[in-house]
């Protein structure tokens, strides 16, 4: 147990610093880490577990308490929680400070310009990887397709375009 704790630990303090743009930046690198590398779970389980975290309310970033839980109970819950918002917190502090400072520096504008593409890169790989490990069939990869679709044409709340795709699931005969 002492082992899974600190492999949680190093998993999510690394991802922490890794997360430009956003902790959805990280999920290919999470996915591959906990059901890969470690298979603390399955991929059929990270993506209900990723779907659990974005429809709860709160930080988009649930998902990684839900590991530690999933994991290793309240211990696991704790560690990741702390692994993964510890670190990054106090480095936000620190470039924020430095951003701050340094706000009429050209530099700086570059730098924004920079991470934009990469940011988006990143996001993309992310959605890439919860759709591959969800669509396991024609239907429920046509209702990805649409849902991405609708998300970025409409102005559509996400629940409901969760909500959406799950019933058009439950009427083409359950959850498959």
């Amino acid at each position: 147990m002492i082992a899974t704790l600190i492999a949680l630990a190093l998993i999510f303090s690394q991802l922490a610093l890794l997360a430009f743009g956003g902790g959805n930046t990280i999920l290919p690198e999470m996915q591959r880490q906990v059901v890969e590398v470690h298979q603390w779970m399955t991929a059929r389980e990270f993506s209900a577990l990723f779907a659990l975290s974005q429809a709860a309310p709160g930080p988009n970033m649930m998902i990684v308490p839900l590991i530690g839980w999933h994991v290793a109970g309240w211990a696991g819950f704790i560690v990741t929680s702390v692994a993964k918002f510890g670190p990054s917190s106090i480095l936000t502090i620190v470039a924020l400070h430095a951003w701050t400072r340094f706000k009429d520096n050209p530099w700086r504008r570059i730098i924004q310009a920079g991470l934009v593409p990469v940011t988006a890169g990143v996001v993309a790989a992310s959605a890439a990887v919860i759709a591959h490990a969800a669509d396991r069939n024609v239907l429920l990869t046509a209702i990805t397709v649409v849902t991405a679709l609708l998300a970025w044409r409409t102005r559509i709340h996400p629940l409901w375009l969760l909500l959406g795709g799950g019933l058009v699931s439950l009427a083409a005969g359950g959850w498959m």
